[in-house]
């Protein structure tokens, strides 16, 4: 039985887990998928940052399949559109944690990729990073 795409219950948990610890939710979003709505004299390299937090925005909703909410640019309000797929990472700007997604459907992507099998022997040298891996 094919799941729905988990992306946009972990964007609403790690957005609730950012503002809950008092710091700025951030989105990271790619304006090249179809129907990305956004300022474009602020796209940079195709992508760009907006800044989520309650403060910053008005009439937010995360919902399923996109995110919406006003904002205001250079003093003018705009209506923004971003479809759940063109979410790229959710990240608090303080501190830089958060999620990057992957092109998988909802998949997660945490450093080094892995294939299922055994993880790659670590470099003692190298700080030790979260991951995550599937387990079948």
């Amino acid at each position: 039985m094919k799941m729905t795409s988990s992306r946009p219950y972990l964007i609403r948990a790690i957005y609730q887990w950012i503002a809950d610890n008092g710091l700025t939710p951030h989105l990271l979003v790619d304006v090249a998928v179809n129907g990305v709505r956004v300022p474009a004299e602020h796209v940079q390299n195709g992508k760009i940052i907006l800044n989520v937090a309650p403060m910053a925005v008005s009439s937010l909703v995360l919902g399923d399949d996109d995110i919406t909410f006003n904002a205001r640019f250079s003093g003018k309000s705009q209506s923004l559109y971003i479809p759940i797929d063109a979410v790229l990472a959710i990240y608090a700007r303080e501190n830089g944690q958060g999620m990057m997604f992957s092109d998988d459907d909802g998949a997660i992507s945490s450093g080094d990729e892995s294939n299922g099998d055994e993880p790659p022997e670590p470099d003692p040298d190298k700080p030790k990073r979260p991951s995550l891996r599937v387990v079948k």
